[in-house]
């Protein structure tokens, strides 16, 4: 089983809103996004500054339903620790929705969002898995940390996949502690998950260290999910460096195949960007200066028979060959910051979605940019690339000073067409409320047409500070 990054609740954040009606029958879920069953990719954003009940910064996610006409800001649902059979309570500064993570974990034919909030139980860390049904999600249970004393922030990453080879989704789950606990299927709603194995990086511990990024692929093509899991690695000299380290699923556990020097603090996700029908991993590589953000690159590995290759096929920058726009001075660009992948014109190639969030744009600092690069059959290229902002013309909305357009970008056919379309999450939009976009994909790649928006307020979420947007689910 290869699983993909990736009863509507009675108590809601806000009043007003629109109830998920059920399908007429629930099908078998066809994608690991799919909460209700319908036969549509969904759309998870976290909101994990959200403020739920009076408490600041407790988080919120909100899922929009996939429909032939794509998503839409009234057909949602809003889920928090206060919402019906959540566990837990919303508290201040628990940023539920500060990780996402999607796949059918209870095997009935709906996807599951599992839900990590870094700041639980004073940064200790929590996991939440809420339930699909024919109604969207409804319901949930904790995933007990079974190494509470050697860690924070346990479920800072989160991946589904099955990398453990038995047909059944596992669920991996990072924190600031070296190891990756992964909590083998058969998860059930009254007894959780089967049982737990581990593996162990040996990465950094810290509270800015950890495992910062997981993602899952099949990049062998032995029908068994790959682990990969980035952040400060120590070497062999103990002189620790950021990087990814590739683990092939097998049976008792995944087994280290190879370690990725690139930027650990950078997110990661895998997809076919050559279409030879094996898992491709991107990544990205962003200069620091200080409290400022500089240049990056996305960098493209190629999976095959042997596993991951051990150089990169591609690195692209804003000056590659047929990449719009420039590289910008320091402290500013970040071009790496998000990526997604996705085939965006059906072409039978992933594309890869860059979001750089610090990009200036006119006059308009930290307003942030988005570009589509293509797969192709020789790998991921700047050739044909597509450069997107919220001065595009279709896009909705202007762009302003520090929105971070592009905090999290997302791919995937939220409306049936057989193409991959692009979400864009702005954090910041509307002094900190955030926003979402949806761009639909198209013979010739993104399009403009039928491109809609919403903000925090639209979605469901009062005040101010949301940060919706964040992130999304992969």
């Amino acid at each position: 089983m290869r699983v993909r990054t990736a009863a509507t609740l009675a108590a809601l954040l806000t009043t007003g809103l629109v109830p998920l009606a059920a399908p007429a029958s629930a099908a078998p879920a066809k994608y690991a996004d799919d909460f209700n069953g319908d036969g549509y990719h969904d759309l998870a954003t976290a909101a994990p500054g959200a403020t739920v009940g009076g408490r600041a910064r407790a988080g919120a996610v909100v899922v929009t339903y996939g429909s032939a006409s794509g998503i839409k800001a009234s057909r949602r649902t809003v889920v928090t620790q206060n919402s019906a059979a959540v566990p837990g309570t919303a508290e201040k500064g628990d940023a539920f929705g500060s990780a996402l993570a999607s796949g059918d974990l209870n095997r009935d034919g709906y996807a599951d969002l599992v839900v990590g909030a870094a700041g639980e139980n004073g940064g200790a860390g929590a996991v939440t898995i809420l339930w699909g049904s024919g109604k969207g999600l409804s319901g949930g249970r904790t995933v007990p940390d079974p190494a509470a004393s050697s860690h924070q922030r346990f479920g800072m990453s989160l991946a589904v996949g099955d990398f453990t080879a038995d047909g059944r989704a596992d669920l991996a789950v990072g924190s600031t502690g070296a190891d990756v606990q992964i909590f083998r299927g058969g998860f059930t709603k009254t007894h959780g998950a089967a049982s737990r194995t581990w593996v162990v990086p040996s990465f950094r511990t810290g509270d800015s260290y950890g495992v910062r990024s997981l993602a899952a692929g099949d990049i062998n093509g032995n029908g068994v999910d790959d682990l990969v899991v980035g952040g400060t690695i120590v070497g062999q000299s103990d002189e620790p460096f950021d990087g990814q380290v590739v683990y092939l699923g097998a049976a008792s556990r995944p087994k280290a195949q190879r370690t990725l020097e690139t930027d650990g603090r950078q997110p990661v996700v895998a997809g076919d960007v050559n279409g030879d029908g094996y898992d491709d991993v991107i990544t990205a590589r962003v200069l620091v200066y200080g409290s400022k953000v500089g240049p990056g690159e996305v960098i493209a590995y190629l999976g095959g028979p042997h596993g991951i290759s051990p150089t990169p096929q591609a690195a692209i920058t804003q000056d590659s060959p047929g990449v719009p726009g420039a590289t910008r001075a320091q402290g500013t660009s970040s071009f790496g910051d998000s990526v997604a992948v996705g085939d965006a014109d059906g072409d039978g190639y992933d594309d890869v979605a860059v979001g750089t969030p610090y990009e200036t744009v006119t006059t308009a600092s930290q307003t942030g940019t988005v570009t589509l690069l293509r797969g192709s059959a020789v790998g991921l290229t700047g050739q044909g690339a597509t450069r997107w902002t919220q001065n595009t013309p279709g896009v909705p909305d202007l762009d302003e000073t520090d929105d971070f357009w592009g905090s999290a970008v997302h791919l995937a056919d939220l409306d049936g067409d057989g193409r991959a379309d692009l979400a864009v999450g702005a954090r910041q939009e509307n002094g900190g409320r955030g926003a979402v976009w949806a761009l639909r994909g198209s013979s010739s790649g993104l399009t403009t047409t039928g491109a809609v928006s919403f903000t925090a307020a639209q979605a469901g979420l009062p005040g101010t500070g949301s940060q919706l947007g964040s992130l999304f689910a992969r």
